[in-house]
């Protein structure tokens, strides 16, 4: 394993932050079992996670007006900190040609904090992606095996809530990896609970 401070680094037209490797999954097609960086990036794993200073001081060298979105996104959950993604995107707001925010998230953040999160990252970000992963709960847990036993209730419920906000385009994702029918039952959940379904391409 490779360290660095990866904070921030391209993919295609966006770019992608990297605040955290905490993450309360273990998803069987995790890039992080086989790879120290995605894309073609530098090492995602982080020396340490970076303070709100370094964030700044990273974020200042970049041209935003030349992505088409940056992405919370990195070798972890980005709600893990929740903090940190706020603060971030209002900093983000704060400057000239700021582009669409989005957030990949596992949807689990209510159990990590113990409280709904949606509202604050609805009201602060244009797009929450949530990875459902499988359309139901045996095959959820089979592929994500999270730490929380009822992570699959909960992702449902955070999604049935950005929804309710109505603020933020909401999304749920799938990895091509599984069986069509999986990948069809979890558009008709998708639909079901608001949002829209987009399958991923698995990267190897």
């Amino acid at each position: 394993m490779t360290k660095a401070m990866t904070i921030s680094y391209e993919v295609g037209d966006n770019l992608y932050l990297n605040l955290t490797n905490k993450c309360p999954c273990a998803c069987t097609f995790c890039i992080r079992n086989h790879a120290d960086g995605a894309y073609g990036s530098d090492p995602l794993w982080l020396e340490h996670e970076p303070s709100m200073e370094e964030i700044v001081d990273n974020l200042r060298k970049r041209n935003l007006r030349k992505y088409r979105e940056i992405v919370f996104c990195g070798y972890g959950e980005p709600t893990e900190r929740l903090d940190a993604v706020l603060e971030t995107a209002a900093y983000l707001r704060s400057r000239e040609n700021c582009p669409r925010l989005r957030i990949n998230t596992n949807g689990l953040g209510d159990l990590i904090h113990g409280r709904s999160i949606a509202k604050e990252l609805c009201y602060e970000l244009d797009v929450i992606s949530i990875s459902l992963n499988a359309p139901t709960e045996k095959d959820y847990m089979a592929v994500t095996r999270p730490k929380f036993e009822n992570a699959f209730a909960a992702l449902q419920k955070f999604t049935k809530d950005c929804v309710k906000i109505g603020r933020a385009e909401v999304l749920m994702s799938v990895v091509d990896v599984i069986p069509k029918e999986q990948i069809e039952a979890s558009r008709k959940l998708a639909e079901k609970l608001g949002a829209h379904l987009r399958v991923r391409e698995f990267d190897d």
